[in-house]
C-alpha cells in the first residue's frame, strides 16, 4: 500500500495539477458508467464539528474522501479542515493508497471555482468580489487569477481585522486586493464567489448586474445558503452534481422547476454553458469524491509512485 503524508502532499500540489483533476472529475461525474454515492454527513461529540465521506467510482478509480471540519480547532491554532483520501486496489479489494491532504482539498475547492469561471464568466471578467476571509479564500483567488487578468478583487467578510488581513496576504502575493462595501462591490463585479458557512443570503439579487458570473462554494450541507433565491429565476444554473446540489448544495433552496446543468457536460461540448454576454450564471459546487479522488491520482503521479 503507498501511503503519501500530508507533508508530502502539499510539497507536490500546485494549482496546475488541482485545475486538471477537477477538469476530469467533472466530466467522468457525467459518464454513464460513473457513480457517486451519497454523502454521509457526521458530526463529533461536539455538533459544530462536523465530517463528510464522499465516494464514487468510473472506469478508472473508485475510492473515497474523508474530510473534516472543526471550528474547535481555532483554540489550538490549527486549521479547521483536515482531508485524506483512500484509492482502492480494486484487482484485490484492498486500499490501494492513502493519501493526506489538508492542503490538497483547498487547491481541489479552489480548482473547482476556477474551472466554472473559465468555462461560465465572460472572458473579459476583470473585477472579481470574494465573500469569505478563511483558509479557503486565499487559495479561491489565487486560482481565478490564474484564469482571468483579475484588475480588482474585493474581500467582504463579517470581521473587517480578517478581510484586512486576507487583503494584506494578496497583496504580498502580487493581487491587488481591496476592501470594500457588499453594496458596492456586487454592482461593479464580473465574478462573485462565496466561501462561506453561510445559512443565509449574503447579498441581494438586486446588486448582480447582467453578465455576472456567481460561484457559491461553501454551501455542502442541509440549511446551508449563501445566494439569495431570487437571482435563480434569472440565471443560468449550472453545479458539479445536480442531485447532490438540490439536496445539500445552494439548490436546495429553488424549486424543482429550474434547470439544473452539470458543469462537465459543459466541458465536454454537451452543453453550451453561457448563451450571451448579458446572462447570469452561477455554478454551486457542493463537492463530489470524483474531485478528490482524481487529486489523489494526480499526486501519486507527481510522487512517482
Amino acid at each position: 500500500m503507498i501511503y503519501i503524508t500530508e507533508e508530502e502532499s502539499a510539497a507536490l500540489v500546485t494549482h496546475s495539477c488541482a485545475f486538471d483533476a477537477a477538469r476530469q472529475a467533472f466530466i467522468s461525474a457525467c459518464a454513464p458508467d460513473s457513480n457517486i454515492f451519497p454523502v454521509v454527513i457526521g458530526h463529533g461529540s461536539e455538533k459544530t464539528n462536523r465530517f463528510t465521506v464522499k465516494s464514487g467510482s468510473d472506469p478508472l478509480l473508485a475510492g473515497l474522501k474523508v474530510g473534516s471540519y472543526f471550528p474547535s480547532n481555532d483554540f489550538l491554532d490549527i486549521p479547521r479542515h483536515s482531508s485524506i483520501t483512500l484509492l482502492f486496489d480494486q484487482a484485490k479489494g484492498r486500499i490501494g493508497a492513502i493519501v493526506e491532504g489538508a492542503r490538497l482539498n483547498a487547491y481541489r475547492t479552489a480548482a473547482a471555482d476556477a474551472i466554472a469561471a473559465n468555462a461560465l464568466s465572460r472572458p473579459d471578467a476583470r473585477r472579481l468580489v470574494v465573500f469569505g476571509t478563511g483558509h479557503q479564500a486565499f487559495y479561491n483567488v489565487e486560482a481565478l487569477a490564474r484564469i482571468r487578468p483579475l484588475e480588482r478583487i474585493s474581500i467582504l467578510g463579517r470581521s473587517r481585522h480578517k478581510a484586512e488581513d486576507l487583503v494584506a496576504k494578496l497583496r504580498d502575493a502580487g493581487l491587488p486586493a481591496q476592501t470594500e462595501d457588499p453594496e458596492t462591490a456586487c454592482r461593479t463585479a464580473d465574478i462573485i464567489t462565496t466561501v462561506t458557512a453561510a445559512r443565509e443570503p449574503l447579498f441581494d439579487a438586486s446588486w448582480v448586474k447582467p453578465g455576472t458570473h456567481i460561484s457559491s462554494m461553501g454551501s455542502d450541507g442541509v440549511g446551508k445558503q449563501e445566494l439569495p433565491p431570487a437571482l435563480f429565476e434569472r440565471a443560468l444554473l449550472f453545479c458539479d452534481l445536480p442531485e447532490q446540489s438540490r439536496r445539500i448544495g445552494e439548490f436546495q433552496h429553488t424549486s424543482s422547476d429550474h434547470q439544473l446543468v452539470a458543469l462537465g457536460k459543459v466541458l465536454d461540448g454537451k452543453h453550451d454553458g453561457r448563451h450571451d454576454q448579458d446572462a447570469v450564471t452561477i455554478f454551486d459546487s457542493s463537492g463530489i469524491s470524483f474531485q478528490d479522488l482524481y487529486m489523489a491520482i494526480e499526486i501519486l503521479h507527481a510522487s512517482g509512485r
